[in-house]
């Protein structure tokens, strides 16, 4: 006698389990859970609107479905309390919270967007700061350049005038030979005249007495 009720028993609840599937419950306010199919049976809790239910198995004879809430409550529910698909207030609410995420999103991607643009304004500015920076060193090098020459030019101005310097002295030694060379070549022709003359003088006397 037990061996065919517990076979019942367990055909029954596999064939809950197999008829297992997700509803919800509708817009009105509370709907009660009742321990039976009727509006007599004990009311075992309210279900708020939109609160997600699992079917456990249908009768449509007497309009209830047997359901399970998420807490692990079971009971029966009017058929006509539930949907298949969630409730306006829910979907409203997940509208909003997808709107809300949306908008959040939007505003993250404002941000993004002008701390781009700020980037690219910051980018921008370095790469004029760099163009400046090589003109710089640019202008630095030539100015290196110029100055090296200049240097080498001094330099070379003063070589040449050293060297003028050289021949400068060089000449005057030169000069002062020559003077000394004309002085002393003076002297000598001075000294002989000095010992031409008076024989010349003494020739012309002699001469003189020889006519007398």
């Amino acid at each position: 006698m037990k061996k065919p009720f517990i076979c019942l028993f367990a055909s029954l609840f596999f064939t809950n389990i197999a008829l297992a599937k997700t509803a919800y419950v509708t817009d009105k306010v509370e709907v009660p859970l009742r321990s039976g199919e009727s509006e007599r049976s004990k009311i075992v809790k309210m279900l708020e609107n939109g609160a997600p239910v699992t079917v456990l198995g249908d009768n449509t004879e007497n309009g209830y479905t047997y359901i399970q809430t998420g807490s692990g409550s079971e009971g029966f529910i009017l058929t006509r309390y539930l949907s298949g698909e969630p409730s306006a207030r829910n979907q409203l609410e997940a509208a909003n919270k997808k709107l809300e995420a949306l908008l959040e999103e939007n505003k993250q991607l404002k941000a993004s967007q002008a701390s781009s643009q700020e980037i690219g304004k910051e980018r921008d500015k370095l790469s004029a700061d760099l163009s400046e920076l090589q003109q710089t060193a640019a202008n630095a090098i030539q100015l290196k350049q110029q100055r090296d020459q200049l240097q080498e030019r001094v330099i070379a101005v003063e070589r040449e005038l050293q060297q003028l310097k050289r021949e400068n002295l060089a000449l005057t030694d030169n000069t002062n030979q020559d003077w000394f060379l004309y002085g002393g070549g003076l002297s000598l022709f001075g000294v002989l005249l000095g010992f031409i003359l008076p024989k010349i003088s003494w020739r012309r006397r002699s001469s003189g007495w020889d006519t007398f």
